[in-house]
C-alpha cells in the first residue's frame, strides 16, 4: 500500500534542467575549461560535490569544487528570482496528492536552491521531508537520497511512490525499491530500457492523480530484475564522477 509520495524537483516540478546546463556551461567557458559532448548527460542526477568535482577534473575548471558549485548555484538562483520555471500542473499535482499522502522531495539540487524554489512556489509546508543529494553519501542513480527521504517520512521505501523524469532519477528510485511514476523529461528523455523500469509512464503532471497512484497497489510491481536488494545497493560506488553510474 502506498503510504507516501516522493517527488524529484528538477525536470518534474521545475523546467530547470536547461538552466542548470546553461549555468554549468557558462562557468566552464568563464574559467577557460572545455565542455564535452557527454558532460550534460553525465552530470544529470549528480550531487553538488560530484558534479563540481567532475567540472574540475573532467572539464578543466581550475577552481576548488566548492567554488565551482557556488558559481553555478549563483547563476541558477538568479534565474529563479527572475521567474520560477514551474512546469504545467506542478502546483496542482503537489496540492492534489498532499490531500491524500505525506509528501517528500528527493532532489539532486543544492539545499539552498531547493529552499529558494519551494519558498517561491509556496509549497514548502506541504512537504514532510526534503532531502538534497549533497546531504547523503551518493547522488542519483544510487538510492541514497530516496532512502533518506523515506526514513525522514517515517515509512519504508517500498511503501513509497516516486515521481521522476530522468534516467538516473528513475534508476535511483527503483534501486530504493519504490514504485515509480515516470514523467519523461522533454529535453533529455530517458531511453526506453530505463522507462521500462517504471511502474507507470505519463506524459504530464495532469495525469498524476490519486487514482493513478492508488492503482499502483493493484497492478504488478515494476520488473523485479530491476529491484535491488540491500547487498546490491551497497555495490554502488562512493561519490565518483568517473564511475559507470555517473552517466544516464
Amino acid at each position: 500500500m502506498i503510504q507516501a509520495v516522493v517527488f524529484d524537483l528538477d525536470g518534474v516540478l521545475l523546467d530547470s534542467e536547461l538552466l542548470w546546463d546553461r549555468a554549468r556551461r557558462q562557468v566552464v567557458a568563464e574559467q577557460h575549461g572545455r565542455w564535452t559532448s557527454e558532460a550534460t548527460a553525465d552530470m544529470q542526477g549528480m550531487s553538488s560535490p560530484e558534479w563540481s568535482l567532475y567540472m574540475r577534473e573532467r572539464l578543466g575548471v581550475d577552481l576548488e569544487p566548492p567554488r565551482v558549485a557556488d558559481l553555478v548555484v549563483h547563476k541558477v538562483l538568479a534565474e529563479y528570482d527572475r521567474g520560477l520555471p514551474l512546469l504545467p500542473g506542478a502546483l496542482q499535482a503537489v496540492r492534489r496528492l498532499a490531500q491524500r499522502w505525506p509528501l517528500g522531495l528527493a532532489s539532486s539540487a543544492n539545499r539552498v536552491v531547493i529552499d529558494r524554489a519551494m519558498a517561491l512556489a509556496g509549497v514548502a509546508q506541504l512537504f514532510g521531508a526534503v532531502v538534497s543529494s549533497e546531504e547523503v553519501g551518493r547522488g542519483k542513480p544510487a538510492p541514497d537520497v530516496y532512502l533518506e527521504a523515506a526514513r525522514r517520512l517515517g515509512v519504508s521505501a517500498a511503501s513509497c511512490a516516486a515521481v521522476e523524469d530522468s534516467a538516473n532519477g528513475i534508476r535511483s528510485a527503483v534501486s530504493a525499491s519504490m514504485r515509480v511514476v515516470a514523467v519523461p523529461n522533454r529535453e533529455y528523455p530517458p531511453p526506453k530500457e530505463v522507462l521500462d523500469m517504471a511502474d507507470r509512464v505519463v506524459p504530464g503532471l495532469d495525469e498524476l492523480t490519486v487514482e493513478l497512484l492508488s492503482g499502483l497497489d493493484d497492478g504488478p510491481a515494476a520488473r523485479t530484475e530491476h529491484r535491488l536488494d540491500e547487498e546490491e545497493r551497497q555495490s554502488f560506488p562512493a561519490s565518483d564522477p568517473h564511475s559507470e553510474w555517473a552517466g544516464p
